[in-house]
């Protein structure tokens, strides 16, 4: 059975991201919320996190999976930027946007696109997030908690919990996250901005 750890969505208790944080430091496949509904995280020296997700969401073998960043510095190590892109993906961030991007030699090849060499890297604009991504002290392998199925992630974690009890380790809820739309995701590898989907960020600043 997943633990259930309740944390305050402006506030959160410190306690509840420091016992979040020594799960992922464990091995652990943690759900947590975001600017764009919940998510599924874990360490990115945990090699059994992507089929564990994989299973979960029942993807494929190219499925991007996403590094969640503290902060534009953090993301600038993961992947490679031009002038352009540095200027219009840091005016965008923190938000809820997901950008493609070619991966640098930090990035587990096991995490890349295996054709590609690309990497999703985001900054999500919320608290709990941050919080998490301070006290663990290192970007989060992370993908949006999109059931199969369906189209839009998990919203609430009462229903993250009763869906996902035996498939994750622990259920970080700060309640409902008030969106249900998934990030905007942008594909800068070709070195102009693609919208590969839709959501919850304004896609019309990368037109």
């Amino acid at each position: 059975m997943a633990r259930y750890l309740e944390v305050h969505p402006v506030d959160p208790q410190p306690r509840s991201i420091a016992q979040a944080v020594a799960a992922l430091r464990d091995g652990g496949l943690v759900a947590y919320p975001t600017d764009s509904g919940y998510a599924l995280g874990a360490c990115l020296g945990n090699h059994d996190a992507v089929g564990r997700i994989r299973d979960i969401r029942r993807l494929d073998a190219h499925h991007h999976y996403t590094l969640v960043c503290a902060d534009f510095a953090q993301m600038g190590r993961l992947v490679k930027l031009d002038n352009n892109a540095f200027r219009a993906i840091k005016a965008a961030t923190p938000g809820p946007y997901t950008f493609i991007l070619p991966a640098t030699a930090e990035v587990p090849r096991r995490l890349a696109h295996p054709k590609k060499k690309t990497v999703g890297v985001r900054i999500p604009d919320h608290r709990v997030v941050a919080a998490l991504l301070r006290e663990l002290g290192e970007p989060l392998l992370s993908s949006t908690l999109i059931l199969p199925g369906q189209t839009e992630p998990l919203s609430d974690g009462a229903v993250v919990r009763e869906t996902l009890d035996k498939a994750v380790d622990v259920v970080l809820d700060d309640g409902e996250t008030g969106t249900a739309e998934p990030t905007t995701v942008v594909d800068w590898s070709g070195g102009y901005p693609e919208i590969v989907r839709e959501g919850a960020g304004d896609p019309g600043r990368f037109a």
